[in-house]
């Protein structure tokens, strides 16, 4: 047994950067109780939610009617010895090599092993168990020929404390995850490895003994049927949306703090902007702003100022973050449709063929992947500026880098270094990674949809921009420090202060940072900063 990576086994916070903070705790190496039961049509995000914060999984009768059904009728067309892709012929170029009925379970277990040969860091456990989630909901259709006892190996897996271990690369997002999940399968078979609670790398037989589990014989189609799918890249963009989703709430309460404590004005807020300009995700973060900063002292105090206008990073937070709004809405109608959808080839169809299709590519995923990667990208550029707006005496009029005695301390100066190396970062990983094609297998599989690759660059993404919103959320509370006693905050950003100040105290000489600043991405995620979480705090 070998030790993994000390980083492999820290919680996804700390292995990525603003990572997704679940309610399953570690330390206790035990599921939450709440138990997932999963149907023959899909899952959804919520579904998703329960199953990466530590539920319990369990097929549904329907979905084991289902399997037992799609099984019988793989075997009926098996017995008729014809031709069949998937079923008795070789995968990809060799798809017209006859395999014999004697050399079928060891041509599935042959996939399994050969395709098995990704790299890069694990998969932490939240990505790993969603993964295998999504897979087996896809199998639940009916549609695939599984076997029912592969399909409650994998729910086995799902409710144990052990998950495969799986590397993050080698997918290209077409013929599905294949890599990826034939490591995510390999212990299926009793081969592989497993990652126990302590963090060891242990042999998939072992983690089957540890489970009173034996080994299967894969039959016809089964190995085919475990690794030809998109759930990897839906797994990384289901939990990247997720995400994305509290940064959003997060990131116009930042940008609504950083408007009070730097004087601006509402007048660029007007609700007649939006009949100009009616698009639903900038209604929607105006109507955010004012119901945060109703009742602002603050900014009635400096009404009649001669200011006019200020600068983008703050009067144009509506066309921004809504634009991020309207582009988060459509990643997620793309990824609710994937998470309905079978995907592995071929395929049963209600006639009773069994049909060979292009399900397994990931073009839907890998286009609403990369528009997440830019939208998030600019989410995380905007918060930054506003950052500097906040740290800059010159643009902020307060106190440089927001320390009560600058010089001899440094105050919030090098947070806003990792910010803007956050941003940059993002910049690079924006990249449209579907643009890209790299012809496989002999040139049969000539069209790739690099999708996997887009999934896992908007998870990091949406970490770097964790990091960033909430550096800003504690920079524009230390702003509040500089204000007049007695002028009051608006109803929302009072809420917001104050929930940041029982995490964080006002800085009043340099201390550590980075761990204050991880509290508040903690908060973020949990969904503490939603518009609705803060105007409930501030009326309780």
């Amino acid at each position: 047994m070998s030790q993994i990576d000390a980083t492999a086994v820290l919680p996804r916070f700390i292995l990525a950067p603003g990572g997704w903070l679940t309610r399953y705790s570690r330390r206790e190496g035990t599921l939450g109780r709440r138990t997932v039961t999963l149907g023959s049509g899909g899952t959804t995000l919520a579904q998703v939610r329960e199953v990466a914060d530590g539920a319990a999984v369990e097929l549904g009768p329907g979905a084991r009617e289902a399997i037992r059904e799609g099984r019988r009728r793989i075997e009926e067309i098996f017995e008729c010895g014809k031709p069949v892709y998937g079923v008795n012929t070789g995968f990809g170029r060799l798809a017209g090599t006859v395999v014999p009925c004697d050399e079928i379970s060891q041509l599935q277990v042959n996939l399994l092993r050969s395709h098995a040969c990704g790299t890069g860091s694990l998969l932490d456990r939240e990505t790993t168990r969603v993964t295998m989630f999504l897979r087996l909901a896809s199998l639940a259709a009916g549609r695939s020929g599984i076997r029912p006892e592969t399909a409650g190996l994998l729910e086995a897996f799902l409710n144990s404390d052990l998950y495969p271990a799986v590397p993050s690369k080698g997918s290209l997002g077409a013929s599905g995850d294949l890599a990826p999940l034939a490591h995510l399968c390999l212990p299926l078979i009793g081969e592989g490895e497993c990652v126990d609670p302590s963090g060891e790398l242990i042999p998939g037989a072992e983690a089957l003994s540890r489970m009173g589990r034996k080994p299967i014989v894969p039959g016809a189609k089964e190995g085919l049927a475990l690794i030809n799918g998109t759930q990897l890249m839906t797994a990384f963009a289901s939990l990247a949306l997720l995400r994305a989703e509290e940064l959003l709430e997060a990131a116009d309460t930042a940008a609504t703090m950083s408007l009070e404590v730097l004087l601006g004005t509402t007048a660029a807020f007007d609700p007649e902007f939006a009949v100009l300009r009616p698009h639903p995700g900038m209604v929607r973060t105006m109507e955010t702003i004012h119901s945060l900063i109703e009742g602002s002292g603050i900014l009635t105090s400096h009404s009649c100022c001669p200011r006019v206008q200020d600068a983008y990073s703050l009067r144009c937070v509506p066309q921004v973050h809504g634009a991020v709004r309207d582009a988060l809405a459509y990643v997620r109608q793309v990824v609710e449709r994937e998470l309905v959808s079978v995907t592995d080839n071929p395929l049963l169809l209600p006639g009773g063929s069994l049909v060979s299709g292009g399900n397994f590519h990931g073009e839907p995923v890998a286009f609403a992947s990369d528009h997440m990667k830019l939208a998030l990208s600019e989410l995380a550029c905007i918060s930054e500026r506003r950052i500097e707006r906040l740290l800059n005496p010159d643009l902020s009029g307060l106190p440089a880098f927001l320390s009560p005695a600058p010089g001899t301390n440094s105050g919030y100066m090098i947070a806003q270094y990792t910010a803007a190396s956050l941003v940059s970062e993002n910049r690079v990983l924006a990249h449209p990674a579907s643009v890209d094609s790299i012809p496989v297998s002999g040139s049969q599989e000539d069209h790739v949809s690099m999708g996997t690759t887009a999934a896992r660059q908007a998870f990091e993404i949406s970490g770097n921009t964790l990091h960033v919103l909430a550096t800003e959320l504690v920079c524009a509370a230390q702003a509040y420090e500089f204000m007049s006693e007695g002028v009051g905050h608006g109803k929302g950003t009072h809420a917001a202060y104050t929930m940041i100040r029982e995490a964080v105290p006002p800085l009043t000489g340099d201390r550590y940072f980075a761990g204050e600043i991880g509290k508040v991405a903690g908060m973020v995620l949990r969904g503490e900063f939603r518009r609705e979480a803060l105007l409930g705090r501030q009326g309780s």
